[in-house]
């Protein structure tokens, strides 16, 4: 499995075209599939925790309103919650079919989040810069993921930003361009899917490629997301009370 993450054609790697170009399959099948990869992803060591799932154009949670249909964890304690124990992933699968499920941010890993185009951009710069890019997640309504190296815990907690300084989940809406997730944070995990019939979220580079410290992918993800969005003070960029 790991051979077919990663090997780019064309801006994709197979893998990710094969998601897109198959044809339908039994619903065993797919159900199969999504847990291996999220198997796959807890083996990688990302921590994950169930999330909502859509219905239609709604979501699952029956929220009137909801600001982040299917997109956000089913339990309060999520943080907690969130695990890469294989055994308890694999029952939460067969248990919930049509879940969602996110992986937490600032544990393990950090997500830099930026707009689908500027993210494309970037990744092409990076490999042309010959820096090593690690798992890189597409989603069906427009941003790209780069999963990198959290900052971890430093001894100074002064040190360090909880994620609602920059970018929570619940406003994602107020930072169009590059979102650090970081403590406190969380993203759907591929696979994942979206209200509606468009795409959902899928690796374009799978879990298994080591995570990269984040200031060596910044600087482009900074300038290209700046260069889409009009954001035109790189430092802005930056995750807040740093």
């Amino acid at each position: 499995m790991g051979a077919e993450f990663g090997r780019r054609s064309g801006g994709q790697s197979r893998f990710s075209q094969w998601l897109h170009r198959r044809p339908k399959q039994d619903p065993g099948d797919e159900a199969a599939r999504r847990e291996e990869l999220l198997l796959a992803a807890a083996g990688a060591g990302l921590p994950l925790a169930p999330a909502a799932h859509p219905e239609g154009y709604l979501c699952s949670c029956a929220r009137m309103g909801c600001p982040t249909p299917a997109r956000h964890p089913v339990s309060f304690a999520w943080q907690t919650q969130s695990t890469t124990d294989k055994g308890q992933v694999e029952r939460w699968a067969r248990h919930q079919p049509e879940a969602n499920f996110i992986t937490a941010t600032g544990m393990v890993h950090d997500v830099l989040d930026v707009p689908l185009q500027a993210g494309r951009e970037a990744l092409q710069a990076l490999e042309a810069a010959g820096v090593e890019v690690g798992p890189v997640a597409e989603t069906g309504d427009g941003r790209m993921l780069f999963f990198a190296m959290t900052r971890g815990t430093p001894e100074d907690e002064d040190e360090w930003w909880p994620c609602e300084l920059d970018a929570h989940p619940d406003t994602d809406d107020d930072s169009p361009g590059l979102r650090w997730h970081c403590r406190g944070s969380y993203v759907l995990v591929p696979p994942a899917r979206l209200p509606g019939e468009g795409p959902g979220v899928s690796w374009l580079r799978g879990p298994e490629h080591p995570l990269p410290d984040p200031l060596t992918l910044l600087p482009h993800l900074t300038d290209a997301s700046a260069r889409h969005t009009g954001e035109h003070d790189p430092t802005t960029a930056w995750p807040l009370g740093r």
